[in-house]
C-alpha cells in the first residue's frame, strides 16, 4: 500500500497534465489542512478578516462600521464565502485549500517554462507543503489570497502572447495588491525588470505599450474598490483607510530593518551562489523575472522590519523553482534511499497528524469535532444565558462572529488595534489615545461580559500602562464566573 501511495505521488511525469497535477495538489492540501477545518481560529488576523467580512455581508462597507488595516479584496474573499455558505468555518477553510492547491498548480506552471516536468511537479508539491505547514499557515491568511493572484499573473506574463493579456495580468496584480499592499514592492521590481530587459533588447517602445495596458488593468481594480464608497459618499474613508493608514502604521513601527538583514543576506547569498557557479542559468528570462520578484518581496520584508512565518507565503512560490532546478543538478539518489526519503516526506505534515488526534479526542470528550475556546466559550455563554449584547473579547474575538455580535468600537475589531493610536484618525475614531479608547470601552460602554485568556497578558507585555489599568479594573468591577480551558469569562458586578 505504501509503495502504491509513492507511485501515485510520483507518476509518469511525461504524461502529467494540468488536471492531474491539480488533483494531486488538491488532495495533498486537503489532507494536510482538513483537520483544521474544525478549529475556532488559527491566527488572530484570520478572525478579524471573518468579522470584517460578516459586517460587509450585513450591509456595512469595510472601514465604515468595523475597521482593520488590510485592503478590501481580502475581506471580499471571506465575504463571498460567507454570503454563499453562511457562517461556516468549514467553507472558509475549504476555500483555503483551493487557494493553496491553485498556487501550487501555477507554481508548477511557472516551472514548466524553464525546467522539467518532474522538477516543476515537485515545486508545486512543496508549494502546497510550505503554504500549509508551520505556525498559522493552516488558516486562511491575506498572504494566501494575494500570492495566488500574483502567481497566476506571473504565469500568464510568461506564457501568453499578445497585448491583451497584459490587461488581464494587470487585473490580477491589482487584485493581489488590493489584498495586501506590500505586494506593490515585487510588482515595482517586476516592472523595473521588464523596462530594463526591453531596453537591452531594443524593444522598449513595444513593452511600454504593454505596460500601459497592465497599468490600466491594475487601475481598473483600484477604482472598482472605490466605487461602492463613492456611491455612499465615503470616498475619504476609502482613501484614508487603504492608502494613508498603512503609511502611517509603517512610519510608526519600532521594528528595525536590521532584524531582517540576516534573512535577506542568506537568500541573496544563495541566489548569488547559484548564478555565480552557473548551477542555474541567469540568462533565462523566467529566472531573471523570478529573481526580480524575490528582490521585491525581500524589500517589503525590510520595510516591514520583521519576517513573520505567514509573510513567507509571498516568497515560497517564486523561490521554489530556481531552488528546485539547483537541487535537480545533484547526483541521483540511490534507490535504496527511496523509502526513507518517502518516510521523511510523510512526516512533514506532523502538525496535521496531531490535529487529527485533537479533533478525535475533542469528539470523544465534548461530543463535537469543532474545538477551541473561540467556539467553546461562546457555547458556554449561550447555554448559560450570559449577556451577549454588550460583550468584549480581549482574546478569541472570533467569538463575536459565533455569537452574532459586534466589537464594542471600531478600534476593538482586532483587540491589538486598541493600542495602535496612530491609526485612530484614519478609522475616524473620536478618541485620540489608546488609553482613552480602553477607558471608553470599560467605563462608558461598560461591557457586561469580558473574555480573556488564562496565562496571557491582555495586551503586549511591553504595554505596562494598559495591562496595569485593565488588570485593576477587572479586579474591581468584574468577577470571574467560568474558566473554559484557557478562556476566562468575567461578568460585570452590578
Amino acid at each position: 500500500m505504501f509503495k502504491k501511495a509513492i507511485s501515485f505521488l510520483t507518476p509518469n511525469y511525461q504524461t502529467l497534465n494540468w488536471k492531474t497535477v491539480f488533483l494531486i495538489l488538491f488532495l495533498i492540501a486537503f489532507f494536510i489542512r482538513f483537520p483544521f477545518f474544525f478549529r475556532d481560529y488559527i491566527d488572530r488576523d484570520e478572525s478579524t478578516f471573518i468579522i470584517m467580512a460578516q459586517s460587509w455581508v450585513d450591509g456595512h462597507l469595510p472601514y465604515t462600521h468595523l475597521w482593520d488595516l488590510k485592503p478590501p479584496v481580502t475581506f471580499l474573499f471571506f465575504a463571498l464565502v460567507i454570503k454563499a455558505f453562511g457562517k461556516s468555518f468549514m467553507a472558509i477553510r475549504f476555500f483555503g485549500v483551493i487557494l493553496v492547491a491553485l498556487t501550487g498548480l501555477f507554481t508548477y506552471g511557472i516551472g514548466r517554462r524553464v525546467t522539467t516536468q518532474m522538477v516543476s511537479f515537485w515545486c508545486g508539491v512543496f508549494a502546497v507543503f510550505l503554504l500549509s505547514l508551520f505556525g498559522s499557515l493552516q488558516g486562511v491568511m491575506s498572504e494566501h489570497i494575494c500570492t495566488l493572484f500574483f502567481v497566476v499573473g506571473v504565469y500568464l506574463l510568461l506564457s501568453r502572447e499578445g497585448k491583451g493579456w497584459y490587461l488581464v495580468v494587470g487585473v490580477l496584480f491589482g487584485l493581489s495588491v488590493m489584498s495586501k499592499l506590500n505586494m506593490a514592492y515585487p510588482l515595482l521590481t517586476l516592472v523595473i525588470y521588464i523596462i530594463w530587459s526591453s531596453w537591452v533588447k531594443k524593444r522598449l517602445w513595444q513593452e511600454l505599450q504593454c505596460l500601459v495596458l497592465m497599468g490600466l488593468g491594475f487601475a481598473i481594480i483600484v477604482v472598482l474598490t472605490g466605487v461602492p464608497y463613492y456611491l455612499q459618499g465615503e470616498v475619504q474613508v476609502w482613501w484614508e483607510s487603504i492608502f494613508e493608514a498603512p503609511l502611517a502604521y509603517a512610519g510608526s513601527k519600532q521594528h528595525s530593518v536590521i532584524k531582517t538583514l540576516p534573512f535577506v543576506f542568506i537568500i541573496a547569498g544563495v541566489f548569488y551562489t547559484l548564478f555565480r557557479l552557473k548551477i542555474v542559468d541567469f540568462k533565462s528570462k523566467t529566472l531573471q523575472l523570478l529573481t526580480a520578484i524575490i528582490m521585491g518581496v525581500l524589500l517589503s520584508f525590510m520595510q516591514t522590519g520583521k519576517v513573520n512565518g505567514h509573510y513567507l507565503i509571498q516568497l515560497y512560490p517564486f523561490i521554489l523553482v530556481p531552488l528546485g532546478m539547483a537541487l535537480s543538478k545533484l547526483p541521483a539518489v540511490n534507490k535504496k534511499y527511496t523509502l526513507p526519503i518517502a518516510f521523511l516526506l510523510a512526516l512533514l505534515p506532523m502538525e496535521a497528524y496531531l490535529e487529527y488526534g485533537n479533533i478525535v479526542s475533542n469528539k470523544m470528550e465534548k461530543g463535537t469535532y469543532f474545538n477551541g475556546e473561540g467556539i467553546d466559550v461562546p457555547r458556554y455563554i449561550v447555554e448559560n444565558n450570559i449577556e451577549t449584547n454588550n460583550i468584549f473579547f480581549t482574546e478569541y474575538h472570533i467569538g463575536y462572529w459565533v455569537l452574532g455580535e459586534h466589537p464594542p468600537t471600531k478600534a476593538a475589531t482586532h483587540p491589538s488595534s486598541i493600542t495602535r493610536e496612530e491609526l485612530f484618525p484614519y478609522m475616524q475614531n473620536p478618541r485620540h489615545t489608546g488609553m482613552e479608547e480602553l477607558k471608553y470601552i470599560l467605563e462608558e460602554v461598560r461591557p457586561k461580559t469580558v473574555v480573556a485568556r488564562k496565562g496571557k497578558r491582555i495586551f503586549d507585555k511591553k504595554l505596562l500602562e494598559f495591562n496595569a489599568y485593565i488588570d485593576v479594573y477587572l479586579a474591581e468591577n468584574y468577577t470571574l464566573i467560568a474558566t473554559i480551558d484557557r478562556g476566562l469569562i468575567y461578568q460585570r458586578l452590578e
